[in-house]
């Protein structure tokens, strides 16, 4: 969090909080206990000492204070201002938070080869199409490691449970780095956790020893129950889902799974797993949902027929090994909105030499969190 200042030297600005608070309390005496007691007061650099003094009058009428008494709090409250201006070093700080926006971004090349070496200037960020200035610059992000591997269960993953739980153990054990965390869903007709945040392997391990599987395929229950899990934690935030695309338990939307991960800053990593790729039973609605909420979150796609699941797993790994991270404070913020877009760009590169990803944005009416 930033910090920004506003200062003013004004000794009626310096003392009007005392004196408002002194009007109130003295108010106070004679009021019913129901009305509680005021505790402070906001008082504007723009607000003159005739506004001030307006304000504090227009109380005093309210509660009934003489005036000979409201004249004498004023006297002795200018009195302090010498000593409250002298104390404050001649100005008064306000403190107003700015949250610092982070950006994981991934710099591909034409042919899909990770992009190294480049710098804080290569780079550029806009905000609702506004110019930012970039704070934060890192390459191969070091920040520890948020991440949730959902896996789906259903009746139509069956015959492949077994490769998918020997693949994501040797993903697990090569990803995990001391600083870094996982949990482990795994969804079917119900979304259930099977191992809680941990950087032990073995715990890992043994949740994914455990997948049991159902009916029903609830992937937008476990997106949206993944990205909310991941929501307490800063940092880099991933969730790992591995599926064929369909979602037949039909009760958390596509829409709200993305704003649950957009309003967490979850990436998600869509590993789809199409058991038979020419069927007429493929769900390909699904399949272009995966592929869409790991495009809006600056995430990846990856099918597992191209390759295998262990290649989709290695290439999730060398995505999240090799991201570039760009922080900004926001500046010059379009008013009334609650939903900012993002996007990052490399100028002095044609639109086709990079493919540059990055989440669409954030909503503003978020929690702040510490960084």
């Amino acid at each position: 969090m930033a910090n920004a200042r506003i200062a003013t030297s004004d000794p009626i600005f310096l003392c009007a909080p005392i004196f408002l608070f002194a009007c109130d309390f003295m108010t106070q005496r004679s009021m019913p206990s129901s009305r509680g007691l005021v505790t402070g007061h906001d008082v504007s650099p723009a607000e003159s000492a005739a506004g001030i003094r307006d304000r504090a009058l227009a109380l005093a009428e309210f509660h009934r204070v003489p005036a000979r008494t409201l004249f004498a709090l004023l006297l002795a409250v200018l009195s302090l201002a010498p000593r409250t201006a002298a104390q404050s070093d001649s100005a008064a700080t306000l403190h107003v938070d700015v949250k610092l926006v982070n950006v994981f971004v991934n710099v591909t090349d034409k042919s899909g080869s990770i992009v190294g070496g480049l710098t804080r200037d290569d780079f550029q960020i806009k905000e609702d199409g506004r110019p930012q200035a970039i704070a934060v610059f890192e390459r191969q992000s070091e920040m520890p490691l948020k991440l949730t591997l959902a896996i789906d269960t259903s009746g139509s993953t069956f015959k492949d449970r077994a490769l998918e739980q020997d693949a994501a153990k040797r993903f697990v054990h090569a990803l995990m780095r001391p600083q870094d965390q996982m949990s482990v869903l795994e969804f079917a007709t119900f979304v259930t956790e099977r191992t809680r945040f941990t950087n032990k392997v073995s715990l890992i391990d043994r949740g994914l020893d455990q997948l049991r599987g159902g009916d029903a395929t609830a992937l937008y229950d476990a997106i949206y129950l993944g990205c909310r899990g991941l929501g307490v934690f800063d940092g880099r935030k991933v969730i790992v889902v591995v599926s064929d695309g369909g979602d037949t338990a039909k009760n958390t939307t596509y829409a709200e799974a993305l704003e649950q991960a957009l309003r967490n800053e979850v990436m998600i990593y869509s590993l789809i797993d199409v058991p038979i790729e020419a069927s007429a039973g493929r769900d390909l609605g699904g399949e272009h949902a995966l592929i869409t909420l790991a495009e809006q979150t600056g995430g990846k796609s990856f099918y597992v027929s191209e390759g295998g699941l262990d290649k989709a797993f290695a290439r999730v790994s060398d995505d999240l090994r090799t991201q570039y991270v760009l922080g900004y404070y926001p500046h010059n913020q379009e008013p009334g909105r609650i939903f900012h877009r993002i996007q990052v760009t490399i100028p002095r590169a044609s639109a086709d030499d990079f493919n540059v990803r990055s989440r669409a944005g954030y909503y503003a009416d978020s929690p702040a969190k510490s960084n």
